[in-house]
């Protein structure tokens, strides 16, 4: 469970059946946590990438990220099944996609194996998209919002 270089890891992983999920994991949830347990399951080692503050910023509401990089990395690195993590500054993962050649892709359940925006990538390489975790009825935007909530009552 460690934060490493991208092209280091991709090294030290061959001959393994790489399961690569990602995302921002601002406010960690059990969403994230089945989706990653999940994740794990379909192969020999789970790599998470973690979108940067600075791609947060990008892609998510104003005023996110909440936690910063490093704590989301030391959060998510913590978890039992996650063994190794990785920063992108990328909107998108495509760039890990490309170095790491994972065996599978895995997202959660807000998307399909069609709908994956980075399936194509993964399957130039011979990877497989599969999707895992519970129903997407937990997200760290609910979260807020009903922190916010509370506090005006």
């Amino acid at each position: 469970m460690k934060l490493r270089g991208l092209e280091q890891l991709a090294e030290s992983l061959s001959g393994k059946k790489v399961v690569l999920a990602n995302g921002c994991f601002d406010i960690l949830h059990v969403g994230h946590l089945r989706y990653l347990k999940g994740a794990r399951s379909l192969g020999d080692v789970l790599v998470v990438a973690i979108n940067s503050d600075q791609s947060v910023r990008a892609i998510k509401d104003p005023g996110r990220p909440i936690l910063d990089e490093h704590e989301r990395v030391a959060l998510v690195s913590a978890l039992e099944c996650v063994d190794y993590v990785v920063l992108f500054d990328e909107p998108d993962v495509t760039r890990v996609l490309k170095t790491l050649r994972p065996a599978v892709h895995a997202k959660g359940t807000d998307y399909t194996e069609e709908t994956v925006p980075e399936r194509d990538v993964v399957r130039a390489h011979g990877g497989d998209v599969r999707i895992t975790g519970d129903a997407k009825d937990h997200s760290t935007r609910e979260i807020i919002q009903r922190i916010l909530e509370k506090s005006r009552t």
